[in-house]
């Protein structure tokens, strides 16, 4: 499936060769602990699915092969660069399409990274899909998480969490400026005062797709790829001191920190269970509810949404304000570029180079009148016209064309010259030019984002950012060297000699020089780096626990 363009632009190179030897090897020690764990643990299809979904213990996987393995149950796979907008991942996934960020997270950061990487995206997201229900809800979450209203405060949350995630992976940031983005953040969040469609869409994900458990309350197993994907959060997940708690749809009540172990997590009995959970959220979303409740949400929000009405004309823009009568949206005022479009698609001419500035129109039924007479749209065309709306707005003037929709209902009326007055409220003066009238007697529905991204240009919630790549020193270019050799060690190789070249505190080397050094039974070497694997162990605690998980792995204990 060729993606449209306003989607593939987040598209990138996977770039096989930028993974170092050091990237390989962490892989490799993240995947074996989690497959020892998981395989007891995880869902049934998780070890299953790890095998066709083309994602294998000794590297790092081809994106390319996870792709053409995913076609064959309905997905696709494509490599982006660390965190995409929640919108585009959306878009995406509602299409059937995986994204995975194809950046590989540091030793440092092993047992979990605040940044997508391809352990989570790969080995926690893919393997669940192999599952056809699982697989189902998650399109079916994307294409209703697509339609939520996004605010300004989600987006500046959004934006202070990236630049935090992409501070701590990366090796050259300072304190400071981690301290820094941290407070940034804070604040953020702690000025959130109303939740969102979005905000609410986005826990139910976390809850569910990223830290979901299934089966027994009291024996679940793990599905979430948040928890696939990080061994320190699978092994403490399950303990007694986790809440485990059905899911209903009030997990959407319950805040999550992604920098701390959460206290809860909700159990689905069965994948099915997820579908009845997501429609009943739905139902009380804006897309589907429409009228004033609806607009109020787009209003608070401040970004581009979408004012769907009855006869499908779509409004997109940021909605300033609207007027009502009796209860019912009566006059809608957006502000900035605004466009028309019918069916997802833009109205021709009626894009936001037409409505730079922003644009208005009346809401509810009217009867149209020709020098005072009723009259009907078909005799109207060409001449001085007045619609007399039941709200009390009174549009007059000449009017120049209309646009019908597929069942020939009237959608839009455009006016050579105009006056939009409400009482002796001025709504359009004729000086402003011409005048495009949406018309429809009900708001039908409100959602986030644009009706024709592609032709609407871009937008706050779709900025497209890159990670930049790593650049190494001479001095890492030689460890990284020296991972490479004793990859390739043979049966011929000086390992000592190997082994004397390794930094001291550099424990995964280490490990990896162990294996092959039990691989070619040299007693003596493999004694010493046992040794020194404890001696380390004791001096630094925050390694013990990779060196122990490396040893059972290897079955050196």
């Amino acid at each position: 499936m060729e993606l449209p363009k306003h989607l593939a632009r987040y598209c990138v190179e996977q770039d096989y060769d930028r993974y170092t030897p050091v990237d390989q090897a962490a892989w490799r020690h993240i995947m074996r602990q989690l497959k020892s764990y998981l395989s007891v643990h995880a869902h049934p299809s998780y070890l299953d699915g790890l095998r066709k979904t083309g994602i294998e213990t000794d590297q790092i996987p081809s994106i390319a092969v996870m792709n053409e393995r995913l076609q064959t149950f309905g997905w696709q796979a494509v490599p982006v660069s660390g965190f995409i907008p929640p919108a585009a991942f959306m878009e995406l996934q509602s299409l059937g399409v995986l994204p995975i960020a194809s950046d590989m997270r540091t030793v440092e950061h092993m047992h979990y990274t605040p940044a997508p990487d391809i352990v989570h995206e790969a080995a926690g997201h893919a393997p669940i899909l192999v599952d056809p229900a699982f697989a189902a809800y998650l399109k079916a979450y994307a294409s209703v998480a697509r339609k939520a209203i996004i605010s300004r405060r989600d987006m500046d949350q959004y934006e202070a969490i990236r630049v935090l995630s992409d501070l701590k992976e990366d090796p050259g940031s300072t304190a400071a400026q981690i301290k820094s983005a941290e407070d940034t953040l804070s604040a953020i969040s702690h000025s959130i005062t109303e939740l969102s469609e979005a905000a609410l869409l986005g826990r139910m994900n976390w809850w569910t797709a990223e830290y979901g458990l299934i089966g027994d309350l009291n024996s679940p197993k793990i599905f979430g790829a948040g928890l696939l994907s990080s061994i320190g959060e699978a092994r403490s997940c399950l303990n007694p001191e986790v809440k485990k708690i059905p899911l209903t749809i009030d997990c959407i009540n319950y805040a999550y920190d992604i920098t701390e172990q959460q206290p809860q997590l909700f159990v689905v009995p069965e994948f099915g269970r997820l579908s009845e959970v997501l429609e009943e959220l739905a139902k009380q979303m804006a897309f589907r509810v429409g009228g004033i409740s609806s607009l109020e949400k787009a209003r608070r929000a401040e970004t581009v949404n979408t004012v769907e009405l009855n006869t499908g004309i779509q409004i997109s823009g940021r909605l300033k304000s609207y007027e009502t009568h009796k209860n019912e949206p009566a006059y809608l005022s957006f502000e900035g570029p605004t466009q028309l479009a019918m069916n997802g698609y833009e109205i021709h001419g009626q894009g936001t180079e037409q409505h730079t500035h922003g644009f208005g129109s009346p809401v509810g039924r009217f009867e149209l009148r020709r020098n005072g007479e009723p009259i009907s749209i078909e005799d109207a065309v060409g001449f001085n016209v007045s619609l007399h709306f039941e709200s009390g707005v009174l549009v007059e003037g000449r009017l120049r064309q209309v646009l019908r929709n597929r069942e020939r209902e009237v959608a839009l009326m455009s006016f050579a010259t105009a006056q939009v007055t409400r009482g002796s409220k001025l709504l359009f003066d004729p000086a402003w030019g011409e005048y495009d009238m949406a018309v429809g007697a009900v708001v039908a529905s409100v959602y986030g984002g644009p009706a024709d991204r592609a032709a609407y240009g871009e937008t706050e919630d779709f900025t497209r950012k890159l990670i930049p790549r790593r650049t190494y020193t001479t001095e890492t270019l030689a460890v990284h060297a020296l991972y490479r050799d004793v990859r390739k060690a043979g049966a011929q190789t000086d390992l000592d000699a190997l082994y004397g070249k390794s930094a001291s505190d550099d424990w995964l080397i280490r490990c990896e020089i162990l294996e092959q050094a039990e691989r070619f039974e040299r007693v003596p070497l493999i004694a010493r780096i046992r040794n020194d694997l404890a001696s380390l162990s004791r001096t630094d605690s925050t390694i013990a626990g990779h060196i122990d998980d490396a040893l059972k792995t290897l079955h050196l204990k």
